[in-house]
């Protein structure tokens, strides 16, 4: 009877584990493993400092990655279109608060990683951890 009640007692534990929600699978894109540290000092991303400002970074992920600064946070997001196949025009741009997908020209929230019209696929998105003024990337 012992057993069977500690089981009872440790059996919600494996149950509450979680990867805190944290998707990252999508059939169009590829999964590369990567980490690069991001000095907000330096002048090409010190916008990063002020909120709803996003910078591209190029040579990671599947086609480089923006980073965007929420106002209480940090999002990196893919810049490769995720409901579209990879292509020439699959890198997205950004245009204010949001990415644009040249290939169907549908637009993605920095924010959210949400499509405006409800795709089936969000923004890739990478973890972001702060420390000071150094952002570490990472898949």
């Amino acid at each position: 009877m012992k057993k069977y009640l500690i089981l009872l007692v440790l059996l919600p534990l494996f149950f509450a584990c979680s990867d805190s929600g944290f998707n990252n699978k999508n059939p169009y894109l590829p999964n590369y493993t990567f980490t690069i540290d991001i000095n907000m000092n330096l002048p090409a991303y010190s916008n990063l400092q002020y909120p709803s400002n996003a910078v591209y970074y190029s040579g990671v992920g599947v086609k480089g990655i923006y980073i965007f600064n929420t106002g209480s946070g940090y999002n990196a997001f893919d810049a490769a279109c995720p409901n579209q196949a990879l292509s020439s025009c699959s890198t997205m741009t950004l245009k204010g608060i949001n990415v644009v997908c040249p290939c169907d020209s549908t637009e993605y929230s920095l924010f959210t990683g949400l499509s405006q019209t409800g795709l089936q696929y969000p923004l890739k998105q990478y973890r972001v951890e702060v420390n000071g003024n150094v952002l570490r990337v990472y898949n």
